[in-house]
C-alpha cells in the first residue's frame, strides 16, 4: 500500500522559492512600508508644517505628479542599459533624498521640487520592479512571485499606514516630522537591500539582456509603439488603473457624502481590503495557474464590474441593506484584485520583447501614471453629478476590458 505524498507546504500555499532572494523580499516589504507611512499624510504634513493653504499644497502636489509623467519613458532605456536592479536602487535612493527634503520645504516651489523627486523615485522603482521579478523567479514561478510582491505591498502599506496614523495622532507636528524621517530611512534601507542582493544567476540574467546600441538597433520606442498586441494590453490595463483608484480617491467620499455613512465604515472596508489580499493572494494565484492569463485577467475585470455595479445600486438602496451591501461589494472588489493583479503583471512581461523589456515595461507603467493623474479629477467630477455615476463609469470601463483581453489571444 502506497501513501500519497503531499506537495511541500510552500507549494500548497502558492509561494515561490525565495532561497537566496530574502533581501529582495525585504526590499519590497520595506519600500511598501515607507509608501504606507506617508501615503495618506502628505497634504496633512505640509498643511501643519507650512503656512500654505491646503489648495496651494494640493496644486503643488498635482503639478509635481504631472511633471513626473515622462519619467517611465526615461527609465525604460536605463533598465535596458544598466539592469532593473540598478535602476530600482537609484529610485529608492532618490525617494530617500526627496523625503529628507520634506523637512526643509516651506514654499510652493519647494513642495513641487521635493514631491517631483519623490514621484520620479517611485516611478523608477515600480517600473523596474517587474524586471526584478524576472531576475528572481525560477522556471514557471513568475506568477507566484507577482502574487508574493502584491502581498508584500499590501502588508507593508497596511503596517505603514497604521504606524503613520499613530504618529500623527499622538505626536502632532513632531510626529509628522518623525514620519518623514522614518520614511526616508525606509527607502535607504530598501536601496541597501537591493544593492547587496546577489541571487544565483541574477547577474548572468542581467548581462544576457541586449543593451545600449543593440537595443536601439531593434527600433527603440518605435518598435514598442508598432507592437499592436502590447499597446492593446496597455489600453486594457487602464480599466484596472481606474478601478484601483477607488481606495485612495473615491470610497471614503462616496460613503460619507453620497451614502451619509460614518467615516469609520470606510476605514473598516480599507482594513478588509488589506487583510483579504494579504491572506488570500498567493493561494488564489496558485489555484488559477492552469488557466490562460488573459482569461484570468478577464475574470478579474468581470468581478470588478460586479463590485462597481453593487456599489452603484447602494446609492438607491434602503438604509438597512447598505452596510451589508458595502461589505459584499468590497469583498468582490478585493477578489478581483487577487485574481487579476499577478496575471496582468505576467502578461506585461510575457508579451514584451526580452531585448527591450525596459522600454516595454515603461510604456506599460505609463498606463498607471496617466490613469492615476486623470482618475482623481474624473471620478470626483462624476461624483458631483450623482453618487452612482463614478461607479457606473467604472462598471462600463471594466466590461469594455473583457473583449480587449480576449482579443489579445488573437492579435499578433
Amino acid at each position: 500500500m502506497t501513501t500519497a505524498t503531499l506537495p511541500p507546504l510552500r507549494d500548497r500555499l502558492g509561494l515561490p522559492k525565495t532561497t537566496g532572494r530574502h533581501r529582495l523580499v525585504g526590499a519590497h516589504l520595506v519600500d511598501s512600508l515607507g509608501t504606507g507611512l506617508i501615503l495618506a499624510f502628505t497634504l496633512v504634513y505640509f498643511a501643519r508644517t507650512t503656512g500654505l493653504t491646503v489648495a496651494a499644497i494640493g496644486a503643488a502636489v498635482s503639478t509635481a505628479r504631472l511633471l513626473a509623467l515622462p519619467t517611465a519613458i526615461v527609465v525604460g532605456p536605463l533598465i535596458d542599459r544598466f539592469g532593473a536592479r540598478a535602476v530600482a536602487v537609484g529610485g529608492n535612493a532618490l525617494s530617500a533624498l526627496a523625503y529628507g527634503g520634506f523637512l526643509a520645504a516651506g514654499q510652493v516651489w519647494q513642495i513641487v521640487a521635493v514631491c517631483l523627486l519623490a514621484q520620479i523615485g517611485h516611478v523608477s522603482y515600480w517600473t523596474s520592479s517587474t524586471g526584478l521579478v524576472v531576475l528572481a523567479s525560477a522556471e514557471g514561478e513568475r506568477t507566484r512571485w507577482f502574487a508574493l510582491v502584491q502581498t508584500l505591498r499590501n502588508t507593508g502599506m497596511g503596517l505603514g499606514g497604521a504606524l503613520g496614523a499613530v504618529l500623527v495622532a499622538g505626536g502632532g507636528t513632531g510626529g509628522l516630522r518623525a514620519l518623514v524621517v522614518l520614511n526616508a530611512a525606509s527607502y535607504l534601507l530598501a536601496a541597501g537591500l537591493l544593492a547587496s542582493w546577489r541571487p544565483a544567476g541574477a547577474e548572468r540574467a542581467e548581462r544576457a539582456e541586449p543593451t545600449g546600441p543593440a537595443g536601439r538597433a531593434r527600433g527603440g520606442y518605435r518598435a514598442v509603439l508598432r507592437d499592436r498586441r502590447y499597446l492593446l494590453l496597455v489600453a486594457v490595463n487602464l480599466a484596472f488603473v481606474f478601478g484601483s483608484m477607488i481606495i485612495s480617491m473615491l470610497l471614503a467620499v462616496y460613503l460619507t457624502e453620497g451614502l451619509h455613512r460614518e467615516a469609520w465604515v470606510a476605514g473598516t472596508l480599507l482594513v478588509l481590503n488589506g487583510v483579504q489580499v494579504v491572506l488570500t493572494q498567493s493561494a488564489v494565484a496558485r489555484r488559477l495557474e492552469r488557466f490562460r492569463p488573459t482569461r484570468v485577467v478577464a475574470a478579474g475585470a468581470v468581478l470588478n464590474a460586479l463590485s462597481f455595479g453593487l456599489f452603484a445600486l447602494l446609492a438607491a438602496a434602503p438604509g438597512w441593506i447598505v452596510t451589508a451591501g458595502l461589505f459584499a461589494a468590497m469583498f468582490l472588489y478585493n477578489l478581483a484584485e487577487t485574481v487579476a493583479t499577478p496575471y496582468s503583471e505576467e502578461l506585461s512581461v510575457a508579451l514584451a520583447d526580452p531585448g527591450q523589456r525596459g522600454r516595454y515595461l515603461a510604456v506599460y507603467q505609463l498606463s498607471w501614471n496617466l490613469g492615476q493623474a486623470v482618475a482623481p479629477g474624473l471620478l470626483t467630477l462624476l461624483l458631483g453629478h450623482g453618487a452612482a455615476w463614478p461607479w457606473l463609469f467604472l462598471l462600463v470601463v471594466s466590461l469594455t476590458a473583457v473583449p480587449g483581453l480576449l482579443r489579445l489571444e488573437r492579435v499578433r
